[in-house]
């Protein structure tokens, strides 16, 4: 099994247990779909990083307090903002299937969050790759609503990055992308290598989150 058909197995809820045959044809045939239909697209900026206080941090006009962000960034003196989607044409494909086959549409919502995380895992490690070149180190992605990280901060985000006009991405007024794959992303830059994974569900203080992977 390959990492993204675990991925899309996981956020359909099974943790540990066995998907049956059905869900891994379903959920073959929805990554079959959604590799013809997703149009993937992804920008990315490094900024100085300001610390104003112990939990709160400034990059450009954005000031951001958040005691999880702050402890996932300490040590930084920059930051990459990292915005990417899938577009919205999976948008469409999802939302035909919600209205006629309610089973297999929740099959490629999972599928398309998998597939969406993959495709930023890529745009990670070519970040990694430029920025050891310049002696910076990684530590792992931290998305608005990961903790007490308020999500509000995506439009100021969106904002900075220019991302409705370079890759369509936008939002809601209720704090919703839009294409509704997509995500932005905060990732600090170090000095000193440190061995973090590259997503990191340690970052987050919900232990009991069904989603949660396993250390």
């Amino acid at each position: 099994m390959d990492n993204r058909t675990k991925e899309a197995i996981r956020y359909l809820g099974y943790g540990r247990q066995e998907a049956d045959e059905q869900t891994f044809g379903l959920v073959a045939d929805a990554f079959r779909e959604l590799d013809e239909t997703a149009k993937p697209r992804s920008i990315y900026r490094t900024f100085e990083l300001q610390w104003k206080q112990t939990d709160t941090i400034r990059i450009e006009m954005m000031e951001i307090h958040s005691r999880n962000l702050s402890k996932n960034l300490k040590g930084c003196r920059q930051v990459v903002l990292l915005c990417g989607t899938l577009g919205i044409e999976v948008d469409y494909l999802i939302k035909r299937y919600s209205y006629t086959e309610m089973a297999k549409a929740v099959v490629m919502q999972a599928c398309a969050a998998a597939l969406l995380e993959e495709y930023l895992d890529e745009r990670q490690e070519e970040i990694r790759t430029e920025m050891e070149k310049q002696d910076l180190y990684l530590r792992p992605r931290f998305s608005p609503g990961y903790g007490d990280f308020s999500i509000l901060h995506q439009r100021e985000i969106l904002t900075l990055m220019e991302a409705s006009k370079k890759i369509g991405l936008t939002m809601t007024e209720s704090s919703m992308l839009t294409p509704t794959k997509s995500v932005t992303a905060l990732i600090g830059l170090s000095t000193t290598q440190e061995n973090c994974h590259q997503k990191g569900c340690e970052v987050c203080g919900k232990k009991d989150c069904i989603y949660r992977r396993e250390s």
